[in-house]
């Protein structure tokens, strides 16, 4: 077993190495040569002749050598134990270091001139390596017996046998060392590597040696019969090595594409880095990764390095050919699109062959799609993390907007020790329309940023700054003791306010203009838990419409001056007589179609109050009072009532279109409502998948079971379930996560404004790409242009509902609508106008509900009591019905 190839540059640990073996074999070779032989006086041949024998056998079992690869070097294994059987026999022992020298140093020559290009330092390397691993051999061998010129005995094999094994074990261990100093990798695994690469020819070297030595013995004529039999035992070692090669290889190549697989582009590329050094066994990996934005970086580690990164400012330099040390390189793309490259830069001793070759462009492949997979996975993450930022802030200040706010001050509500009083301070820029209107927009948007940022530098930690609407602004404050006293909270929130008053004054450029901002402040104190985040903005409200109204600039709720108070008592009391009566809550029923065929695929029902003294009332003017009180139950069981009686009919004209009814967040605390959802079905012969009720994203806030039980419950009922409004509520995507839904219905307020607004347009896109992968019906809500249609359609939305198509109306006149619709589908005619009679499509059946993974909630409590919040009051869109 020969050294490995690859010193490069040779560290100067294996020039040491190479030293101390040089002068240990050339002492071995000049003390061995000086010793005397007992050589016969008759002996035919002469001691010379037999030296050169000695030495061209050894020379020849070099030559016929074996690579293998060791880490990042090749092993080479040739016929050596097999020649030194047959030199100990041939010559004497002590002249075999010297004819190894000599004959190891010719033939090494000779392969590097020829094919193997060895430097001087490699040769005379291994010259001296063989030689001392004879000498050792020799020494081990003569003392159990001579076997120069005697007969073979077992006693005699064995000693030739036990010396074969000494010099396999000094040439795997002079090789492993010298790859352990070379690449700085552990000594043991690589000697025993090197043991296994060599057992089996090892076995045959010696089974070889003793023939040959029994056929010169016996008659010369047998070894005629050698050449078939070693070429042949030749073929087999060889087969025998690519074969473990190969087995290793695709060993290597399946563990580093497993590493492949992460999500983060450093450990996609640290992975491939690590992979392609342990797979090739390379000296240097180097891994450039071009972004989606046009930013480089590389990664880069040597054989025995860590690993390093560096941006690049320029093109990595491109190879002219495959030649030489580029052919380690490879361009890393995915269908067409450049991701990076890979370089590969093999040691000097290995010269890649065919199957390097694929195997480095599999590998390749493998790393070019997980560093795409890694930059699509980083492009979807800044997608998210931005639209999930824009949904819950301000864009213009940066503060948190009114959905922020509820959700966050309800949490920072909970937080506070019950009956601790709070404040909430709401601040609107009085004449800020004339600053729009005199200095322009910009001029107003500068201010509006001004005013943020003098009202967050007076923001204390723990409080909460938001923005709501136009030149609305609100302050939470949870901590108003004063020193500890909490006996006087009004006070200490005032102080804050007429603070902030003050500060605004304040003189400030804007648009190049020097002016002072003036405010109205409304205040509300209330102990903690007597009132949620939404209440209390309406609280502030109140009192700040009392401050500009009564010309000052401050004010504090008073819930005498609540008119809302008073008004909602009436309310209630006179929405108990329009139940009991059958002509003051009607239903408005406005079609969704689907944009590509016109065809109904839904029909959703909004309710509408025939007040007799306030006139026609929209669900935004009385579903709060009905929330907040013991009527919403009855009020419910009211709406649907009435949606499946419409359903009913539809379904005696042989209309199969499903109708869908709002449903409050706050009824899915009633464990009864499937129980009456089920009764109503029954008794208007409706099926159950007809009935489509919409529940908002607030529902994922609720912690208590009682909500995961009902909507399990409404969901084995065959039930379908929509989130209304989606993409509005806080936690969108996590709501999908724990709620089984069929229908996903977009908010109007991105249909108004994607148009103009990437952002809009973008969380369009990605609820409709997200409501096909899970297999959801997505309705987009509020289409009132052919230009939003188009939109929309472009984007891949299926279905829409709005003005654009139709008004909602009367249930006695939907019917025929539907049916029109049915047959303009027919006909294949698309409606080109929304005035125009419409022009359906067939009418498809609705896909079966889509599975998702439902999360199950924890319970939550403080002070005893379960927590339940709502960003929204009581968490329903007033502009529609339950």
């Amino acid at each position: 077993m020969t050294g490995p190839r690859g010193f490069g540059a040779t560290p100067g640990r294996v020039r040491v190495l190479t030293l101390v073996v040089l002068l240990a074999a050339l002492s071995a070779a000049v003390v061995g040569l000086f010793q005397p032989a007992a050589v016969p006086a008759d002996d035919q041949l002469s001691p010379l002749a037999r030296l050169g024998i000695a030495t061209g056998v050894l020379a020849v079992a070099q030559l016929a050598r074996l690579r293998f690869r060791v880490a990042a070097g090749t092993v080479s294994v040739s016929w050596g134990e097999a020649a030194l059987i047959i030199g100990l026999y041939l010559a004497p022992a002590a002249w075999l270091p010297a004819a190894t020298f000599a004959g190891a140093l010719a033939a090494w020559v000779l392969l590097s001139v020829f094919s193997d290009r060895r430097t001087s330092l490699e040769i005379v390397h291994i010259a001296g390596s063989l030689t001392a691993a004879v000498a050792v051999a020799v020494s081990v061998t003569t003392m159990v017996g001579d076997p120069f010129e005697a007969r073979l005995t077992p006693i005699l094999a064995g000693a030739l046998a036990l010396g074969s094994l000494t010099y396999l074990l000094v040439t795997g261990w002079l090789a492993a060392l010298t790859l352990s100093l070379r690449q700085g990798r552990p000594l043991g695994p690589l000697f025993l590597r090197a043991l296994r690469g060599k057992l089996l020819m090892f076995v045959g070297n010696v089974f070889v040696g003793l023939v040959v030595v029994t056929m010169i013995d016996r008659d010369l004529r047998w070894l005629l019969l050698l050449p078939p039999v070693l070429w042949l035992l030749q073929q087999t070692y060889g087969h025998r090595l690519r074969a473990d090669e190969e087995r290793r290889l695709w060993e290597r190549f399946a563990g580093a594409t497993k590493e492949l697989n992460r999500l983060d582009e450093r450990a996609v590329a640290a992975a491939g880095v690590s992979g392609a050094l342990a797979l090739f066994g390379a000296e240097r990996v180097e891994v450039d990764v071009q972004r989606p934005d046009g930013i480089r970086r590389r990664y880069h580690r040597d054989s025995v390095g860590p690993l390093a990164e560096t941006d690049l400012s320029e093109p990595p330099a491109r190879a002219e050919s495959d030649g030489g040390e580029q052919a380690g390189v490879r361009s890393l793309a995915v269908a067409g699109v450049l991701v990076g490259e890979l370089r590969v830069r093999f040691p000097r001793s290995v010269e890649p062959g065919t199957r390097d070759q694929m195997a480095l462009s599999a590998f390749a492949d493998a790393l070019a799609s997980a560093l795409h997979d890694a930059a699509t996975h980083r492009q979807l993450q800044i997608l998210t993390d931005r639209s999930t930022y824009e949904a819950v802030h301000d864009p213009l200040t940066k503060l948190v907007n009114r959905t922020a706010l509820l959700f966050k001050g309800d949490a920072a509500l909970r937080r506070v020790e019950r009956e601790t009083p709070v404040a909430l301070l709401l601040l609107d820029i009085d004449h800020f329309k004339e600053v729009n209107d005199t200095l322009g927009h910009a001029a107003g948007d500068e201010l509006l940023q001004a005013t943020a940022a003098r009202l967050g530098a007076l923001t204390e930690d723990g409080e909460l700054l938001a923005r709501l609407d136009g030149d609305e602004f609100a302050l939470l404050v949870t901590e108003l003791g004063d020193g500890g006293d909490r006996s006087s909270p009004m006070p200490v929130a005032l102080r804050r306010a007429r603070e902030i008053i003050e500060r605004l004054a304040t003189p400030t450029e804007v648009a190049g203009v020097l002016m002072s901002v003036e405010a109205s402040i409304g205040v509300v104190v209330a102990p903690a838990g007597s009132a949620d985040m939404a209440e209390l903005v309406r609280r502030a409200e109140n009192a700040m419409y009392q401050a500009k109204e009564g010309g000052g600039n401050l004010a504090w709720y008073d819930s005498a001056k609540d008119e809302a108070s008073t008004d909602r008592l009436a309310l209630i009391a006179e929405l108990h007589e329009a139940l009991d009566t059958d002509d003051q809550l009607v239903l408005a029923l406005q079609p969704a179609v689907d944009l590509s065929t016109g065809a109904p695929t839904g029909v959703e029902a909004l309710i509408r109050w025939r007040h007799p003294r306030r006139g026609t009332l929209t669900p935004g003017d009385f579903v709060r009072a009905v929330e907040g009180s013991d009527l919403l139950a009855r009020f419910t069981r009211y709406v649907v009532d009435q949606a499946l009686f419409v359903a009913s009919e539809w379904a005696n004209q042989g209309l199969d279109v499903p109708i869908s009814v709002n449903l409050s967040a706050r009824s899915l605390l009633d464990p009864h409502l499937p129980a009456d959802i089920a009764e109503l079905l029954r008794r208007h012969r409706v099926p159950a998948r007809r009935l489509v009720l919409e529940i908002t994203e607030t529902v994922v806030l609720s912690e208590l079971e009682v909500i995961d039980e009902v909507l399990a419950a409404l969901r084995d009922l065959g039930v379908q379930l929509s989130v209304d409004d989606f993409g509005t509520g806080f936690s969108s995507f996590t709501f999908l996560t724990r709620v089984t839904v069929d229908e996903v219905k977009i908010d109007r307020s991105f249909v108004r404004t994607m148009a103009d607004s990437h952002a809009a347009a973008a969380i369009v896109h990605t609820t409709v790409a997200l409501g096909h992968q899970l297999g959801l019906r997505v309705v987009a809500e509020g289409v009132e242009t052919a230009d939003q249609r188009a939109a929309l359609a472009a984007l891949g939305c299926s279905a829409a509902q709005g003005y654009h198509f139709f008004k909602p109306m009367p249930a006695d006149k939907i019917a025929a609508v539907l049916r029109s619709l049915l047959d303009s589908a027919q006909a294949q005619i698309y409606p080109s106008a929304p005035t125009a009679p419409p022009n359906p499509a067939h009418l498809r059946p609705l896909p079966p509900p889509a599975r998702i993974d439902q999360g199950l909630p924890r319970r939550s409590r403080a002070n005893g009591r379960a927590l339940i919040s709502y960003p929204r009051p009581y968490a329903l869109d007033r502009r529609k019905s339950p």
